[in-house]
């Protein structure tokens, strides 16, 4: 992608975008020196300043390093996580911590309570779980959670199933984060489906050990994802 003038304010953060661009797209690979300030500062369209806060910025990521009396390089093309990215990752963990707490012992409880029209409803929310996977984020996430929540209602109990639907809130913003955070559109594009199904086979079996265990190890997958360096 080739430089070009940048538009109005903010210039440090235009800047910064667009030579991070270059530098995770790989046209300036690791090893590569970057052009000196004055170089970037006309191929931008900026101030040397603006270029020297870019630069900074960059280093900060991890992405390039100062040499003295040699200029600066290109050391990494994938940003090391900035302190809020592992505050969103860690209230992430938070949530699944929860959800292991709560849903699993209502699979359990499902596969020993359900009804014929509870399974029917089970099998409905994974398929349109199924149907979500090519729509957006949030189309996806509302899915998978419609899936959950019929899982809850299937343990029947009412302070279960209360506690669940106060939980959604923080549980939906937590799963778009995750879907972001670990990049799950490009990494897992079935998004667990298999596992999702073989939860639900399992309730539909009447056994909460394979119910319990098939979706504490799903969220434990996750979780181990999550808390990865």
């Amino acid at each position: 992608m080739p430089l070009g003038a940048l538009r109005a304010t903010p210039l440090v953060e235009q800047a910064t975008a667009r030579l991070r661009e270059q530098i995770v797209g790989e046209e300036w690979p690791v090893g590569t020196k970057l052009p000196g300030e004055t170089s970037l500062a006309q191929l931008l369209g900026v101030g040397r300043s603006t270029v020297r806060e870019a630069l900074r910025a960059l280093a900060g990521a991890g992405l390039v390093q100062a040499r003295q009396g040699s200029g600066v390089f290109v050391i990494a093309t994938k940003p090391k996580e900035d302190w809020s990215t592992q505050l969103r990752r860690a209230a992430v963990a938070d949530v699944y911590e929860v959800r292991m707490v709560m849903e699993v012992e209502a699979a359990q409880l499902a596969a020993l309570r359900r009804t014929e029209e509870d399974l029917t409803a089970m099998k409905s929310a994974l398929a349109g779980r199924r149907s979500a996977l090519s729509g957006s984020n949030a189309e996806f996430v509302d899915a998978d959670i419609a899936l959950h929540a019929a899982v809850v209602a299937s343990a029947h109990n009412p302070v279960l199933t209360a506690l669940f639907a106060e939980f959604v809130p923080a549980l939906r913003q937590g799963l778009i984060d995750l879907v972001e955070l670990l990049d799950l559109r490009t990494k897992e594009p079935d998004h667990s489906e298999a596992g999702h199904a073989a939860l639900v086979d399992a309730i539909a079996e009447g056994d909460p050990e394979a119910a319990g265990r098939t979706l504490r190890e799903e969220l434990r997958r996750t979780l181990t994802q999550l808390q990865a360096p």
